[in-house]
């Protein structure tokens, strides 16, 4: 038996949802999920399918006729997934640890599926960590005046590795254009805060001398310009006069474990559409 998600973003119409339905039908598919939303002010149709199929169909034929029969007749983006190995994640790290502890503490729970063939890093301090969990650790210096060089040897590792997703758990370094662009929508990056709020290196000094009733954090595609990709995920947690610095820092690397977790588990998932710096979230 084999699997295959479809997401789906066009042009309103009518039939959409008959014409993608009949075709898995009549290529002996069996519909297991389906979800649908009209941006009704853009006239935007947006769909997320699950399928299975008794017989062991050929993706590359069914794609083909896909396209031909439905894709280009309602000039549709789309991409259909197959439910094959489990994706290559990279992670990018500097010094914290809190986000890159919680990420290896599920992948060997076997909460997320994937594999992690590196750890990246700035920094030689989180070796340890990946040491004690087997996974190889790549020291890779950011040094002003030779970041080209750095960029070059991420590019080489993550396409030895055949990387399809990378996740900053709290990196320290702006990524450049060029890996942006090798992996656009697949580099999913942890802030802590909402998204654009308490920028720079102190944001929880800043919230705390602004007296906030509430901190946040957001998981995010990352895009050329900073900490402005679109948002996949956010949380908050409610404080209060008598927290200290000390307790928003705490309260704040919890939020940031989890809201980066759901975001890199609805992207495995492929529940993550991208359109027009936004995304559409399937549940």
């Amino acid at each position: 038996m084999s699997k295959i998600t479809l997401l789906i973003h066009c042009p309103d119409a009518s039939g959409i949802i008959a014409s993608v339905t009949s075709f898995i039908y009549e290529h002996k598919g069996n519909i297991i999920y389906i979800d649908q939303y009209v941006d009704v002010e853009n006239k935007i149709f947006f769909m997320r399918l699950e399928s299975e199929f008794a017989n062991n169909a050929e993706i590359s034929v069914i794609k083909e006729v896909f396209r031909q029969n439905i894709g280009d007749r309602y000039q549709m983006t789309w991409q259909m997934y197959t439910a094959g190995a489990p994706l290559k994640m990279a992670i990018f790290v500097s010094k914290y640890d809190h986000c890159l502890y919680d990420i290896l503490g599920r992948y060997k729970s076997n909460e997320l599926d994937v594999t992690i063939p590196m750890i990246i890093s700035n920094h030689e301090n989180l070796k340890p960590i990946a040491e004690s969990f087997d996974i190889p650790f790549y020291h890779v210096p950011v040094l002003k005046g030779k970041k080209e060089k750095a960029e070059a040897r991420h590019l080489e590792l993550l396409q030895k590795e055949k990387i399809d997703l990378i996740v900053l758990a709290r990196y320290m370094q702006i990524i450049p254009p060029n890996l942006i662009k090798a992996f656009p929508n697949r580099i999913i990056n942890i802030h802590h805060s909402f998204l654009p709020a308490f920028a720079g290196a102190k944001p929880y000094h800043m919230a705390y001398k602004r007296g906030v009733k509430i901190i946040g954090a957001t998981s995010h595609y990352v895009t050329e310009e900073l900490d402005a990709g679109p948002i996949i995920e956010q949380d908050i947690s409610r404080i209060s006069h008598s927290h200290s610095i000390n307790d928003l820092i705490l309260k704040g690397r919890d939020l940031e474990k989890i809201v980066l977790a759901r975001g890199i588990k609805l992207h495995i998932a492929r529940k993550t559409l991208v359109y027009n710096n936004k995304t559409i979230i399937f549940v």
